[in-house]
């Protein structure tokens, strides 16, 4: 990504009992989100820095913001950025990378790790964003909500927050292989939310009004998941929690063989998986 003006700062909550997973497997998993999985994203992240206009003054807050990718993208920039992230293996990977690819020198200001609210360090953040795509499966929205609600306070009156989801299920083959985790999932063993359910018209706006904002502005996104071959592709796929319910409810042999079955029709001859798809972002804004 080169070099950055600024070396990005990225705050934590404290880990949820769902996301506290802690040695080599979260490592594991951590890794396969940055090095394959994440990547799939970046047509979204590049498509609503444009359209904002992400530059040196913008000051982010990116909430789960995952291994960090999406920060790389708007420090690249010259935005000022801070990344917030549930899970500790995630924190480690994005600080990790934050660091190798910032600039020297320390960042302006102060974060305390913990919730968005902590995360002030100064002037007000004039863009939130969640990248972390909601409407493929059930409960996939209800973390979001008070982090908006803990967010917002963050930003000054007018500014953008960003949403982003799954596009109509016709419009996205990884629809057919999440599917996967519903039938999985289908099992007395199963507990907690997950499951594959289609994407509806309106999830964006909905978290909007519950967050007590006002959509301003949507746009779709091709974001293809492109793998180099099936291995990649199956462990790209389980590092996003989307098959965390069919883990639990069955075993991980179970899962990958399912996940191999349901690729195999994006399987081309060279021995890569491709499969398009499209997402949604919807830009909201503080009254």
């Amino acid at each position: 990504m080169g070099r950055f003006l600024m070396t990005p700062t990225l705050v934590r909550h404290h880990p949820s009992a769902a996301s506290a997973r802690t040695g080599a497997r979260a490592y594991a998993r951590a890794r396969d989100w940055a090095e394959i999985q994440e990547r799939m994203l970046v047509p979204l992240y590049e498509a609503v820095y444009e359209r904002l206009e992400v530059g040196a003054a913008t000051r982010l807050l990116g909430l789960d913001c995952g291994a960090g990718l999406a920060l790389l993208v708007a420090a690249s920039r010259g935005a000022h950025v801070t990344g917030v992230d549930a899970d500790p293996a995630f924190v480690a990977h994005a600080r990790g990378r934050l660091a190798d690819d910032g600039a020297p020198g320390d960042h302006p200001g102060s974060v305390v790790c913990g919730t968005p609210a902590d995360a002030v360090d100064g002037a007000p953040y004039n863009l939130v964003t969640a990248f972390a795509p909601i409407g493929c499966a059930g409960g996939d929205a209800d973390g979001l909500t008070p982090a908006l609600e803990a967010a917002v306070p963050l930003v000054g009156r007018g500014e953008p927050v960003v949403l982003t989801g799954w596009g109509p299920p016709e419009r996205c083959a990884t629809s057919a292989v999440l599917r996967v985790a519903t039938r999985l999932t289908d099992s007395p063993r199963a507990s907690g939310p997950g499951g594959w359910r289609p994407a509806l018209r309106d999830d964006l706006e909905d978290v909007a009004s519950r967050s007590g904002l006002k959509p301003d502005g949507s746009g779709r996104v091709a974001c293809p998941f492109g793998y180099g071959d099936m291995d990649s592709a199956v462990r790209g796929l389980l590092s996003t929690g989307l098959f965390d319910a069919a883990v639990r409810a069955t075993d991980p042999a179970q899962v990958e063989k399912e996940l191999v079955e349901a690729l195999h029709p994006h399987l081309r001859p060279d021995g890569t998986v491709w499969m398009p798809n499209v997402f949604r972002y919807l830009i909201a804004r503080k009254p």
